[in-house]
């Protein structure tokens, strides 16, 4: 269910980014359901229960470290490894989601372009694949507006029934994307010719 009106959904810092997506329409049964969407590709899940699992455990690690150095070095690297494994699954992933295209994000919805119209009102399975870290995340998500634009069709969202985990992997990941910005920001002004 949706609690967003337009000042809350303003209230969530927006980024532009480059992300994989996929967008399916939810007929009227799947749209008033509240069971978690699930995806019918196998490497899709992986992908996306390889990161949750790792958010999820990452107060583990936290514990652990302060504990024992050596042991917390050895998961660490084991972590990269699986981290490497999730990038090749991630290479096939987007292979079979589609090429990366511009979209605003925020843990309140998204908006992109798309080449048929979704009438206000209706619900998505927005399916998407953030990198370069390769997060995938299938989500619910309400059509605010929708309007053509350029031949093709500017789509506002507003997600619904995230869980907890999934806002937090969004939050964490705009601000990297944030800081990352800030970042190369702060580094043009240094190089800049005075």
């Amino acid at each position: 269910m949706s609690t967003l009106d337009e000042a809350d959904r303003r209230e969530y810092y927006r980024i532009e980014d480059m992300i994989a997506l996929e967008i399916t329409p939810l007929s009227a049964l799947e749209a008033a359901s509240s069971e978690v969407l699930q995806d019918e590709s196998p490497l899709f899940n992986l992908l996306s229960e390889l990161h949750l699992s790792e958010f999820e455990s990452q107060h583990l690690l936290r514990q652990i470290s302060e504990r024992d150095r050596t042991l917390s070095s050895y998961l660490k690297t084991l972590n990269k490894r699986v981290e490497l494994l999730s990038q090749i699954v991630a290479q096939t992933v987007l292979g079979q989601i589609g090429e990366l295209q511009p979209v605003m994000l925020s843990e309140g919805g998204i908006e992109f372009h798309h080449p048929h119209p979704c009438p206000a009102g209706s619900h998505l399975s927005v399916k998407l694949v953030l990198m370069p870290q390769a997060l995938g995340l299938l989500l619910r998500a309400r059509v605010v507006d929708c309007q053509a634009h350029a031949g093709d069709y500017r789509i506002n969202t507003e997600f619904e029934s995230l869980t907890d985990t999934q806002r937090q992997l969004l939050a964490r990941y705009i601000l990297q994307k944030q800081a990352q910005a800030r970042r190369l920001a702060r580094e043009q002004q240094t190089s800049a010719p005075e």
